[in-house]
């Protein structure tokens, strides 16, 4: 059975929101591709909201997400309740819903309050990344155990990530793989070994 190790380098700060407090995320290699999660301190830790994947440099996709949380298509949440393991919406997204007349409205009503939480919850996310091979299919198979993982966990480490994401585990036909995370600080939910 092959193993492969995966080493999460982090916390950063969202690239265009660093608080000053922790390493840039300018430090990460600008061409680096891989998987990524995104987190806030909690306890003696880190708790994950999401985890994603790129082949592209983690500074181009970084650059779609930021504009998908201010332009409302993404969640935005109270931080201080999910630094606490409270999940506490302030703006349901549009990624998931279909985007009525009503919702629209309710958006530019309150585009000004949501862009005020977005950039706080910008600011206040720590970001993890692994420098992952890009290989057909290990990526997704990652990025998928470990969201299956958050979600079979215990609250609140359960309660954070987003449900009904695109995931791609592994097929029946594709030998087992197992991957040894090597973390400096704790990830909630996210263990030493993963199967994907």
């Amino acid at each position: 059975m092959e193993e492969i190790k995966v080493t999460w380098q982090g916390p950063f700060a969202w690239p265009k929101y660093d608080s000053g407090i922790i390493a840039s995320f300018d430090a990460v290699p600008t061409e680096i591709n891989g998987v990524y999660l995104w987190t806030v301190e909690y306890c003696d830790g880190f708790l994950i909201y999401a985890s994603g994947i790129t082949r592209r440099s983690f500074h181009k996709r970084f650059r779609e997400h930021t504009k998908h949380f201010l332009t409302g298509i993404y969640t935005i949440f109270d931080i201080p309740a999910m630094q606490q393991g409270i999940r506490k919406e302030i703006w349901h997204g549009f990624w998931m819903k279909k985007r009525t007349p009503e919702k629209q409205k309710d958006y530019e009503r309150r585009r000004d309050e949501i862009t005020v939480a977005a950039k706080e919850q910008l600011s206040t996310f720590r970001v993890f990344v692994a420098e992952v091979d890009p290989a057909p299919r290990i990526l997704e198979r990652l990025e998928s155990a470990i969201m299956n993982e958050l979600y079979m966990a215990h609250s609140p480490i359960s309660d954070i990530p987003d449900r009904g994401m695109s995931l791609a585990p592994r097929w029946p036909n594709e030998p087992v793989i197992i991957v040894r995370n090597i973390m400096s600080v704790k990830l909630y939910g996210l263990p030493e070994y993963l199967s994907i």
